[in-house]
């Protein structure tokens, strides 16, 4: 039943069979077969479907439930039967906000000195993906906001606070300044993260805090694209510290802090809540908590 289960994931998360299918390396025929197998075995019917899916049943979304849980008790049996066998191995799969990337690459290489036979996949996502992911048992750790969107049933780790700069040229009116207020920036030629990022969603609640509505001239969903606008001369952004600090290293550029009212936002390691936590999760939810106590 565990490989029907998982195609019942599959469709849930992709809304269409073609796409299910394809996901999972199975033809769309099999795939209707082993989700028709499993409402047999279970006596409901999971799906609306006629020529294409058409949402899940109450029945199935009350099951969906049992099959995310059922599936990622499996793995994590199989995980920590590798545990008792090779000690902390295999792959995490961890989701990333773009602008915490530097610290999951401090993360993993710290527990990787620690725990040379884990290896990682790092993907870039946005916070609302990846509690997605998470929910759907794609990746087995995030590191996202703490403290600003709904995180759902999880264990955290904090890991730092987000202090904002602005990134400007050296030729730009800012640069010379000590601090600049977020008012100031009224009116400015700005290149910001795209609005599906929660980043974004935070500066632009800073600016309405002083009253102000941004005009972002150029938006992207890459911070290696907003910096290297602002290397023009002709823009500016508006980054996390570390993250500012990481990509303007050898550049022409000055960061600048900003000021303002709204209080700094808590990034951390978010996990599903588990008891007990497969051994590698375990270890990697202490190697973020040593982290935070450096910071």
């Amino acid at each position: 039943m565990l490989d029907k289960l998982e195609m019942f994931i599959a469709v849930a998360k992709e809304e269409h069979f073609g796409r299910a299918a394809a996901s999972l390396g199975i033809t769309q025929p099999s795939l209707s077969a082993g989700i028709k197998q499993l409402e047999d075995q279970l006596g409901v019917k999971l799906i609306f479907r006629g020529s294409r899916f058409g949402g899940l049943t109450p029945e199935g979304q009350s099951a969906l439930e049992w099959a995310r849980r059922i599936v990622g008790d499996a793995r994590q049996l199989k995980e920590e039967m590798r545990f008792k066998r090779h000690g902390l191995s295999g792959r995490l799969r961890i989701a990333v906000i773009p602008t915490a990337l530097t610290w999951a690459a401090e993360l993993s290489m710290r527990f990787s000195e620690k725990h040379p036979n884990v290896r990682f996949t790092i993907l870039s996502r946005t916070s609302i993906e990846i509690l997605s992911m998470l929910e759907n048992l794609d990746v087995d750790a995030g590191i996202s906001y703490l403290d600003n969107e709904p995180t759902g049933r999880v264990s955290t780790e904090p890991l730092y606070e987000e202090k904002y700069m602005l990134v400007c040229a050296l030729s730009s009116k800012f640069a010379a300044r000590r601090s600049v207020g977020w008012e100031e920036l009224d009116g400015e030629r700005l290149c910001l993260l795209t609005p599906d990022n929660q980043n974004r969603r935070i500066i632009n609640k800073n600016f309405a805090a002083v009253g102000v509505m941004p005009e972002a001239i150029i938006e992207s969903n890459s911070t290696v694209v907003m910096v290297a606008n602002v290397e023009t001369g002709r823009w500016l952004t508006v980054l996390p510290e570390d993250m500012a600090r990481f990509l303007t290293t050898g550049k022409s550029l000055r960061l600048v802090p900003l000021k303002g009212r709204e209080p700094a936002h808590a990034v951390g390691l978010v996990a599903p809540y588990r008891e007990p936590h497969t051994p590698v999760l375990a270890a990697l939810l202490a190697e973020a908590r040593r982290m935070s106590a450096m910071s």
